[in-house]
């Protein structure tokens, strides 16, 4: 278990050992099946990364800890990557991971709760933040220290409950509340089309205390959560400027969109492209 906040200083060398570990177990989950949520995958990787390894505080021997931090993924179809983290943090073997959106399986494409490690049904989007005010709003009338994380997609702000939640967030004073928001640029068929920037600046004017940093430097994502840290009144966002396929420059180079169609003739070569950039 973590104390009531992580430690000043992060190990940046071990976070981003973690972040490729992540990275390599999505690519074998994915591996054969033609196509996936994979790019955004691994463009949070560091950011879940920096939650589970550094920020979070949890215990996979106890998974229902009331005092435990929460972690809300409301982009549920990035269940690729939570599977990743929550067998490289415990809560999974790396054996069920191979079942991952296969008929059957207790890994769907989309995350339910039921899976240990998960807190919510991810997948109808522009939920999650509301759930997340919930939480935080219960948390603190039990007088608990824990706090909530809440990742959603720039996607999910073309979503009027997204705003509302966030409205809520700050009239409530819900300063136990973290959003993590990805920015990545893309929707179910391409880029992102309503004129949703700037985020930060919309995040700031409803009421949260902001920053915005390159969601693939392991550094840059450490020094903004502890920013976050502070009880001051004000919910805290955080905007992610991620890139679909991080890591693998291949997958970065195809068009993004909400699914990247990979054959079966191309994952060894890969996954190899994978370990030679990160080498």
């Amino acid at each position: 278990m973590r104390s009531n906040f992580p430690p000043a200083t992060a190990n940046l060398e071990e976070l981003g050992a973690r972040a490729l570990n992540l990275r390599r177990k999505m690519m074998h989950m994915a591996s054969g099946k033609g196509e996936g949520y994979i790019a955004q995958g691994l463009g949070i990787a560091d950011c879940l990364a920096a939650i589970y390894f550094h920020e979070l505080r949890h215990d996979p021997a106890r998974p229902d800890w009331p005092d435990r931090d929460r972690f809300l993924l409301s982009t549920g179809h990035y269940s690729i990557a939570m599977y990743a983290v929550l067998a490289e943090a415990g809560y999974l073997s790396d054996d069920e991971l191979p079942t991952y959106g296969l008929n059957g399986s207790a890994l769907p494409m989309s995350t339910f709760d039921e899976t240990v490690g998960v807190e919510i049904v991810g997948g109808s989007l522009g939920h999650g933040l509301g759930q997340a005010v919930g939480m935080a709003l219960a948390l603190r009338l039990d007088k608990s220290s824990a706090r909530v994380f809440c990742e959603f997609s720039d996607g999910e702000l073309d979503e009027g409950s997204t705003w509302e939640a966030a409205m809520g967030a700050a009239t409530f004073k819900c300063d136990n509340l973290v959003a993590l928001i990805d920015c990545n640029g893309i929707q179910a068929d391409g880029p992102v089309t309503v004129a949703i920037e700037p985020v930060a600046d919309k995040m700031t004017a409803f009421g949260f205390e902001t920053y915005e940093v390159n969601g693939n430097d392991m550094a840059a994502l450490v020094d903004a959560l502890g920013k976050c840290r502070e009880p001051n009144g004000k919910p805290k966002a955080i905007v992610l400027r991620t890139t679909p396929g991080f890591g693998v420059p291949t997958i970065m180079a195809r068009d993004r969109a909400h699914f990247v169609r990979v054959g079966n003739d191309e994952w060894d070569s890969l996954i190899e492209e994978l370990e030679r950039e990160n080498g």
